[in-house]
This record gives structure tokens, C-alpha cells and sequence, in this order.
């Protein structure tokens, strides 16, 4: 296994999307297309599945220095209500483009810091959201908790709203590493949000683990794995550390690259991680997921319905995804779309009544095409290839594949390719065969993080 870490783990997008956003063609693109795509999109979807809404709340007290997200650090908890105002004024702009109510299947709070906001605000732009849309059947609502400022106020109002889901940040238990990424959480303020939650009623508790950050080791590793379990959580991210220091606003100030763990002590952090993972119970689902087998990301995997999109993995699947707030990045199937990325500029153009699309992308066929595959690996470790109604250098891809295939990483039978339990580890490189404009155009330097 050693060998082929060493040989695959190379710099790889995460595919929360295809196109990646490096690689769009903003040339194509405008905001008039963008709403022509919502527009068909909506028609098609919302009778059937319905819709999703991502809502990014940017504002963070502190600066976590392992963090790449859009964020703006403040202590003024003055800047709530002029940029929840903000997002429901957004939020009317899109309505006007729909000839019916938007059925809401799902509605994801990310950040940022979603709790940095009170729980009466939050309420004020839930409301506001909720009037004008239908509730569809079985919705999921989840919104990310960080565990030193996540209240029982505000888990109860969130629960009351329809939240049913909730992801606490933990990253790592050893007080140095906390200190070097600026994130100093005690376990026990895990431990009171999660029992907090469970007593509530969430019935999908996850925390995020991160493997590759600066002083970490096994040990400690391990600590943090076994404590995690203590609290029992129905789900775990256990992510790579993505180091982007290349990425505007990541600041470094704790550590710098000599203090991270090298290639072979990150890759005992990742397989030993996951093994212990899995003798404790949990399953992995889709890449650096992992559940108990009640929880609804397993059983989407089990039914083959998981799905993934920019919130990550997901157990609804819908076409729509409009995002709202500053950065947010939005999805119609068709095209995507991202928001502009400072407060002050998103502020300013949805006062003045546009929606605040600064870049995106429209797919042609090939990334239709293209997108689905890679849909398929990610979320159901397979796809099958249709040499009726594809593209050459689509063929050319199975024709990579077979050094895979030496390596026992994936099986191909005639026009199926399957990833095989050996190969989840690099899930992302199989993924990458089959990205064309990257193929087309390889980056000259380094714009993602390692894949393994």
C-alpha cells in the first residue's frame, strides 16, 4: 500500500463539482445565462424532488489557520442583521424567477461560523425563507456547530425550525495541535453540544475529523478517535488536510510546512484512522465519510442514492441547488455560479437588485457527460460507459485505466468500471482520468491539495 500512496497521492481536485472551478469558462458565462439555467432547472425538478438552498454566514470570531473557506473574522455581532437582510433580499431576487412556490427538500447553514449569528436571528432569516416556500416531504435541514459558541438555544431553535442534522467541527483533540491551527476546544464543550443535541432530538450528529495537521501524530490521533466514540456521533468526516497556503486568507500563524507530518507519518495517520474507524463500528461511505448503519448516508449508499454536490456528500439529491450569501456557490445542473467574496460588495449589489453572481460556468454536452461519470465514482464506486453516445477522449480514459487496474485499484468489465475496496483510498485519482479539461489544460502550479 506504501507504494502506492506513494506513486498516486499528487495534487487532485475533491470533485464537489465538474467542471472543478479552477477549470471554468467564464467566457460563456453570464448572469443572464446563469438565470436562464435556474429557470429551466426549476421547471423540470420542483415538482418532483424539489430544491436546495446552501446558505454561507461568513462570520467567524477567530481565525482557524487550517481553514480554506471565505470567511471575514469579527468580534461585531452589529454585522448580523444587515447581512441577513441581505441574504433574504437575495433570496427574493431568485423567487421572481420561479412561476410557482420552490418546494424545499433541503437547506444547509455553512460558514463561516452559522452559530457565530444568535439563535433570534437565525430564526428571523429561517422564517423568512420558509414563508415562501413548501416544506417537501422528509426535508433535510443541517447547519455546521462550532462546539465553543453552538448554545442549547440555539440547538433547540434550529430543531424547531426542522433541523434534524448538525456537524460539530472537533479537528483534533492534543492541545498542541489545537494551538498550532489556532482552534483551542476542550473536549468537553464536544461533549455538552452532542449531548445537548441528542437529548433534543438530532437524529444525524456528525463531527469532523482532520488527519495531516501540524505536530499531529498517531498518537494522538488515536486519542482523538477514542474520545470522538466516547460521544458515539451517527457520522464522521475524517478529512485530509488540504494545505492551500497558496489560498487568500489562510494565515500560517502557528506552523509552517516543516511542522506538518511527512508523507508517510500523514499516510499511518489516514490508514490506521480508518481501520480504527472501522473496528469501531463505522462504515466508510462515498470518500472520507464514514456511518453507523442506521444513519441515512449509509442507507443512500445502500439504496444507491447518495449524492454529492458542494455541501459534500448528501442523502438527497436534487437539481437545484441555489446558494445564498457571500462566495456561495450555486448549482442548476446546467451551469454554476458563484457569488462575489467580500461582504461588502454582495451587500452592495443585491441592495441594488442583481443577483450577486461575480463567475461561473455553463456545461456543454461533454460535461454533462463527463460530470455524471465522475457523479457515479465518487458516490457509487462505478460507472458504466455508453460508447453509443460519448466522446474519444472518453474512450482514451479506460485505456488509463489499466496501470489501475494492475494495481488492483479498479476492475474494469467491458464498458463498467467498478472501484475496488483497495482503491477507495484513491477514489480521486480515478476520477481524474476522466477529467477532460484538465487533461486538456494540466495546471503549471499547484492549484489542489494532495489527493491522498
Amino acid at each position: 500500500m506504501n507504494s502506492l500512496i506513494d506513486k498516486y497521492n499528487i495534487p487532485g481536485p475533491r470533485y464537489t463539482s465538474y467542471p472543478t472551478v479552477p477549470y471554468w469558462d467564464e467566457s460563456t458565462f453570464s448572469p443572464e445565462k446563469w438565470k436562464e439555467s435556474v429557470v429551466r432547472s426549476f421547471k423540470e425538478s420542483n415538482a418532483a424532488e424539489g430544491i436546495s438552498i446552501y446558505i454561507h454566514l461568513p462570520f467567524c470570531e477567530a481565525l482557524c489557520t487550517f481553514c480554506a473557506c471565505h470567511k471575514r473574522i469579527t468580534k461585531q455581532h452589529s454585522v448580523e442583521t444587515p447581512y441577513l437582510e441581505s441574504v433574504l433580499k437575495e433570496w427574493k431576487l431568485y423567487l421572481e424567477l420561479f412561476n410557482e412556490k420552490p418546494k424545499l427538500k433541503e437547506l444547509h447553514l455553512g460558514g463561516g461560523t452559522p452559530t457565530f449569528f444568535s439563535p433570534k436571528n437565525l430564526k428571523t432569516l429561517l422564517e423568512g425563507i420558509f414563508e415562501s416556500v413548501e416544506i417537501a416531504e422528509h426535508p433535510e435541514f443541517s447547519f455546521e456547530g462550532h462546539p465553543n459558541n453552538t448554545t442549547k438555544d440555539h440547538l433547540q431553535t434550529l430543531y424547531d425550525l426542522g433541523f434534524r442534522r448538525v456537524s460539530f467541527g472537533v479537528q483534533d483533540y492534543d492541545p498542541k495541535v489545537q494551538k498550532a491551527i489556532n482552534r483551542i476546544q476542550p473536549f468537553e464543550n464536544v461533549k455538552n453540544v452532542t449531548e445537548w443535541a441528542k437529548e433534543i432530538g438530532y437524529r444525524g450528529i456528525s463531527h469532523d475529523l482532520v488527519f495531516g495537521l501540524p505536530h499531529q501524530t498517531w498518537e494522538a490521533m488515536e486519542h482523538t478517535i477514542r474520545k470522538t466514540m466516547e460521544l458515539k456521533p451517527d457520522r464522521l468526516a475524517f478529512y485530509s488536510y488540504a494545505h492551500v497556503p497558496w489560498v487568500k486568507g489562510v494565515g500560517q500563524r502557528g506552523f509552517d510546512e516543516n511542522d506538518l507530518p511527512s508523507g508517510e507519518e500523514k499516510r499511518r495517520l489516514y490508514e490506521d484512522g480508518k481501520k480504527l474507524l472501522e473496528d469501531l463500528g463505522y462504515i466508510e461511505v462515498g470518500m472520507d465519510h464514514f456511518s453507523l448503519e442506521h444513519d441515512d448516508l449509509y442507507q443512500s449508499l445502500i439504496q444507491k442514492k447518495l449524492h454529492r454536490n458542494f455541501m459534500g456528500y448528501t442523502s438527497s439529491n436534487t437539481q437545484l441547488m441555489v446558494g445564498l450569501g457571500m462566495s456561495s456557490i450555486s448549482d442548476s445542473w446546467y451551469a454554476f455560479a458563484q457569488n462575489v467574496k467580500t461582504v461588502e460588495e454582495y451587500q452592495k449589489t443585491v441592495e441594488e437588485g442583481e443577483i450577486p453572481v461575480v463567475k461561473g460556468h455553463i456545461l456543454n454536452e461533454e460535461d454533462l457527460t463527463v460530470r455524471r461519470h465522475i457523479l457515479n465514482l465518487m458516490c457509487q464506486l462505478e460507472t458504466t460507459f455508453d460508447a453509443q453516445n460519448s466522446f474519444p477522449e472518453l474512450e482514451n480514459a479506460f485505456e488509463m485505466l489499466t496501470e489501475m487496474e494492475k494495481d488492483e485499484l479498479v476492475e474494469i468489465h467491458d464498458n463498467q468500471i467498478k472501484i475496488t475496496e483497495k482503491g477507495r483510498a484513491f477514489t480521486r485519482n480515478v476520477a481524474m482520468v476522466f477529467d477532460l479539461r484538465m487533461m486538456r489544460n494540466k495546471p503549471e502550479t499547484r492549484i489542489f491539495s494532495m489527493t491522498i
